[in-house]
């Protein structure tokens, strides 16, 4: 489903993630290969600063250290600059990678688009082969992303702990 070039929909459990490039806070170019071979999390959200998505991005920053011991990098995405998320990551202490994706083209190939062209809040866990291995999309419950997505990388990742 199209809406103005971006899917309604999120890619769902299974689907192999798009080739995406983008920059982050510190202007390197980031791309799905920089991260092939391990699990991760890619986490879609509105805007730097915003009451929902500094609550969103808190509740990764809280879960971290959790995320970090199983070996498995957080990334969050969102259409402002690098500048901006260099100010954001700092002011919110976030110890994670903020990507810049200012045209809209990952979140196009993501399907992280809610009907006339909004920013949807939808966070991915994505397996070592490049696959979704889990979804969780609510607006409506930002605080939640990092609990729901901690808990599907605990399953994924059962017994291994990064060295």
């Amino acid at each position: 489903m199209e809406a103005g070039g971006g899917r309604r929909v999120p890619l769902r459990v299974g689907a192999t993630i798009p080739d995406f490039r983008a920059p982050d806070a510190e202007g390197r170019a980031w791309t799905r290969a920089d991260l092939a071979g391990r699990p991760f999390v890619l986490f879609f959200y509105p805007a730097d600063e915003t009451p929902g998505c500094v609550t969103e991005a808190c509740a990764y920053r809280d879960a971290w250290e959790a995320f970090r011991d199983l070996g498995v990098p957080v990334l969050g995405v969102s259409r402002d600059p690098p500048e901006r998320h260099r100010a954001f990551a700092q002011r919110r202490q976030l110890p994670f990678t903020l990507l810049s994706d200012p045209d809209g083209r990952m979140r196009d190939a993501f399907g992280a688009w809610m009907l006339g062209r909004l920013p949807r809040r939808v966070s991915y866990l994505v397996d070592a082969e490049g696959r979704v291995a889990a979804v969780f999309d609510s607006a409506l419950r930002p605080g939640a992303h990092a609990r729901e997505m901690l808990a599907a990388t605990e399953r994924l990742t059962a017994g291994r702990r990064a060295p």
